[in-house]
């Protein structure tokens, strides 16, 4: 897939997830939030926490699990405590990562509650 196509699948793949996210009555409150380590492609509201939501396209499940790192989930996790500054409560911010996988006919499969394990 060119860098193009690649790029409007993700955003499309990014897309759908914030469509279901809101379906379940949790909205969208920023979408591709960047702080100075990096990128958080979609964050929720749910109740007083934050739902943060990495999105992940491949051709297969499989693949797009592949494609998230000890490092990347590092990055969305520092990405996150910048995040949460910016909110009332501050690092005290209740916070859950999401993964969720796209295939490549666009179903989707959602990981909730991912743990980091900074001993990586």
């Amino acid at each position: 897939m060119s860098g193009i196509v690649s790029y409007h699948a993700g955003l499309s793949a990014e897309a759908a997830i914030a469509d279901h996210y809101t379906r379940q009555g949790l909205p969208i409150i920023a979408e591709r939030w960047r702080g100075q380590v990096g990128e958080i492609d979609l964050i929720a509201q749910d109740g007083a926490a934050l739902i943060l939501i990495e999105v992940k396209k491949s051709r297969s499940f499989a693949r797009a699990a592949e494609r998230l790192s000890q490092a990347q989930l590092s990055r969305i996790w520092a990405t996150a405590a910048e995040f949460a500054a910016t909110q009332p409560r501050g690092q005290n911010t209740d916070m859950r990562l999401d993964v969720a996988l796209v295939d490549g006919k666009g179903a989707f499969r959602i990981i909730e509650n991912v743990v980091f394990d900074s001993a990586y």
